[in-house]
């Protein structure tokens, strides 16, 4: 089963960065790959979300689960209904020192058709490792540029 991990420092705290992190629905105004995402239920620690992205010409739909650990600046994550088999991560920020953050965002997924796993997979899994890396650019982006 396909894990991707994927980091970058950030020259802002965690107090800038994980408001941004917690407003998925935001995340299409300055993520490229994300067509939408929509809270469909809110509680004080955790969000549903309905996600549609577009990668390369495919649609992936799924909604997830969302658990919010403020004190901890921690976000997991993990697909309640969707396109893969399984897909679900987390979100850390790590104090680097001098006001300066690591992102980390994690996926672990499975694709779900065991015939053709091996041969998409890979495929699949240097896809999430480029969206992701996206994903955590255009929060440094965000968060550094004027």
């Amino acid at each position: 089963m396909p894990y991707v991990e994927v980091s970058m420092p950030v020259n802002a705290g965690r107090e800038a960065i994980y408001p941004i992190l917690k407003e998925m629905d935001k995340y299409p105004d300055f993520m490229a790959d994300l067509v939408s995402v929509e809270v469909i239920e809110r509680t004080d620690n955790t969000t549903v979300t309905k996600w549609v992205s577009n990668v390369d010409g495919r649609v992936i739909r799924w909604t997830e689960r969302d658990i919010f650990d403020d004190a901890n600046f921690h976000i997991a994550y993990k697909q309640i209904d969707g396109d893969l088999k399984r897909f679900e991560g987390e979100w850390i920020l790590t104090p680097m020192g001098g006001g300066a953050t690591e992102i980390k965002l994690t996926v672990d997924f499975e694709f779900g058709i065991p015939m053709i796993a091996g041969l998409l997979n890979p495929i699949l899994k240097k896809k999430v490792k480029t969206n992701s890396e996206n994903m955590l650019k255009a929060i440094k982006d965000r968060l550094e540029k004027p």
